[in-house]
């Protein structure tokens, strides 16, 4: 297993980059139910729940959905960067949550006593993990009988049309989150450790209607962030020719799926 470590410390000191990616996903989305309010839907979230967002990044997620969940949640917010709790809580400090707090943490060396929380929310962050089992092991640890643990992932089939597009400039033809850590290895994991897991996938597509958004998602992160004048000429050019092929746009199929494992 792989995992996406490298250059994180400056990929998330804040969320600038993360943003690039964000707005694709955001703008150009196509389904029923956008993706933050589709999760909390499924969350087994219940009035007074102390929970852990690990690896928290921005909390646009809490932000999104703080009108549809419990208000009286006691929210901790976690991530490996300072600049991303620090955004985090001050987002947060106006949600109507009964206590929001945020500390600094190692996703696999989590600074809580046993079974804490009820709930351990861990969204889009695990491949970049070294070692998830680990992880996944700690957060099985800080909760509470009953407790659950929700995680989100990428499958191998998510943006393939896209991802295709950055083999210009040496990126893989798939989601590179799918190959470190996507549904396969969520599964297998949650039900090595839990003994059972529900898996649920996001009806969604993409149509993207602007190429800079794109060619900026696309170079927010390695190897796109370090490609040459020459090579960025040529990621240009197949996003051009992409567009045209689709009449214009660009029709994407999307794979994300959100993965529940309960303490038993």
């Amino acid at each position: 297993m792989t995992s996406l470590t490298t250059g994180n410390a400056k990929q998330y000191g804040n969320s600038q980059n993360l943003a690039a990616r964000a707005r694709l996903q955001s703008q150009y989305t196509v389904s029923d139910r956008p993706w933050f309010p589709w999760i909390a839907s499924h969350l087994p979230l219940k009035a007074g729940d102390k929970i852990v967002d690990v690896g928290c990044g921005p909390a646009w997620f809490w932000e999104a959905v703080a009108d549809t969940v419990p208000h009286n949640l006691d929210l901790t917010l976690t991530d490996l960067s300072q600049g991303m709790v620090d955004e985090a809580m001050q987002r947060c400090a106006s949600l109507p949550f009964v206590s929001v707090n945020g500390s600094v943490a190692d996703a696999a060396a989590l600074p809580f006593e046993d079974e804490r929380f009820d709930g351990v929310v861990a969204m889009h962050m695990l491949y970049h993990l070294a070692d998830p089992a680990r992880a996944v092991a700690d957060m099985f640890r800080v909760l509470k009988p009953g407790g659950f643990l929700a995680i989100t992932t990428n499958g191998t089939n998510n943006m393939r049309r896209l991802y295709a597009l950055t083999t210009v400039f040496g990126g893989t033809p798939h989601d590179p989150a799918a190959a470190a850590f996507g549904f396969t290895q969520a599964e297998k994991l949650l039900q090595e450790q839990f003994g059972n897991v529900k898996c649920y996938v996001h009806p969604a597509h993409m149509v993207v209607t602007d190429p800079n958004d794109v060619y900026l998602a696309l170079t927010s992160f390695p190897p796109g962030d370090q490609a040459g004048d020459d090579q960025l000429s040529a990621f240009k050019e197949a996003i051009r020719s992409a567009f045209a092929e689709d009449g214009g746009v660009l029709n994407v199929q999307k794979e994300s799926g959100l993965f529940l494992a309960v303490k038993g």
